[in-house]
């Protein structure tokens, strides 16, 4: 039986076998640039991000909406100043906490629906929702997961500092705290827009390493994943770089997906989400971007659909974001390989044709 985009993504979340592996393209940068639209504008309108999504999903036909814009949305509505040039992606230029943690106390957990630019992008799920939400997975990123925002809200480099240093473990605590409020309730307003599920960008190992994301980072993270997930409504969990050494720790979060990157050991997060979450990822979107042949793509697709498509728990995409000029012809080979490759017997096994 042929399954819509939308059962065959919960189908796979929830354990199941689904007809073939579903994929994801997390391609809010390549949606608008390969729609005409103008970058800077399009990422603070919901109109123009719900355009972009449509079109590029009614010419590829993938799985699952990533609606986001960028890395921005929640350190912006906080205070903090963002940049939006028409060339790359959106950017936090202000900070703030850069004078210091001890101004938390004066910060508001925004309201998602009212505040900008929070408020558009909840916006271009209730237009995708009510176009396409009956077959086609639509998620809603929750932007930076709480220490990731306290990054932005602080400063990268001074945030890295407060958590190495932690000279001021009780501002630290607050700022971590306020963080989780502000990304759960940005997280909880996807539910309410009607999107499918939700997802959370972590602090990346590379960046802070495994001892300070135990200490600061998955302890929030959990909280914000176990209030909110749940098998109807599903949370991801993004992490950059190599997240080989944590992917234990990310299960133990109890999220529903994990997005990971090609960095990390593929067989070992496959052994440690067996049975507890779903393995989204994780093809180099720097290869997708600047690939020589979709036959380059098609080869690294079909590598990880081998290892992490039996027994079903597996979406293919890429690690992370698509960038702006990724070729078509490289898309569609990543769609192609996933139909061609990743087609399931009902015992979960792949199809002959591998």
């Amino acid at each position: 039986m042929v399954m819509t985009a939308l059962e065959r993504v919960m189908t796979t979340v929830n354990h199941g076998i689904p007809d073939r592996v579903p994929v994801d393209l997390h391609n809010f940068l390549a949606a608008i640039r390969y729609s005409g639209l103008p970058l800077g504008e399009a990422l603070q309108d919901g109109e123009m991000l719900a355009e972009s999504q449509l079109r590029y999903w009614k010419d590829f036909q993938h799985d699952v909406l990533l609606v986001e814009n960028g890395v921005v949305a929640e350190a912006q509505a906080c205070g903090c100043t963002a940049a939006y040039p028409d060339d790359q992606p959106a950017d936090i230029v202000t900070h703030v906490l850069a004078a210091g943690l001890e101004r938390v106390v004066d910060l508001e957990v925004p309201d998602p629906f009212t505040t900008h630019p929070m408020c558009e992008v909840l916006k271009a799920v209730r237009i995708l929702v009510r176009e396409v939400g009956d077959r086609v997975f639509v998620m809603g990123r929750a932007d930076q997961g709480p220490a990731a925002l306290f990054g932005a809200l602080r400063g990268y480099e001074q945030f890295i500092l407060d958590l190495a240093l932690n000279e001021q473990p009780e501002l630290i605590r607050q700022t971590l705290e306020f963080c989780t409020r502000v990304h759960q309730r940005y997280a909880e307003a996807f539910r309410e827009a009607g999107a499918h599920g939700t997802s959370m960008g972590g602090a990346g190992v590379d960046l802070i390493g495994p001892r300070l994301h135990r200490e600061y980072c998955h302890p929030f993270a959990t909280q914000v994943i176990q209030a909110v997930g749940s098998a109807d409504y599903p949370f991801a969990l993004h992490i950059c770089g190599d997240a080989t050494e944590i992917v234990p720790d990310m299960v133990a979060t109890g999220a529903q997906i994990l997005e990971l990157d090609y960095k990390t050991d593929m067989r070992v997060a496959k052994e440690a989400l067996r049975g507890r979450a779903t393995f989204l990822g994780p093809i180099d979107p720097v290869l997708l971007w600047g690939a020589e042949s979709p036959s380059e793509i098609e080869t690294a697709a079909r590598q990880a659909i081998e290892i992490l498509a039996p027994g079903g728990e597996f979406i293919l995409g890429p690690g992370c974001a698509l960038g702006l000029d990724t070729p078509p012809a490289n898309i569609h080979a990543l769609i192609e390989s996933a139909q061609r490759y990743g087609r399931y017997k009902p015992d979960g096994s792949l199809a002959a044709g591998m």
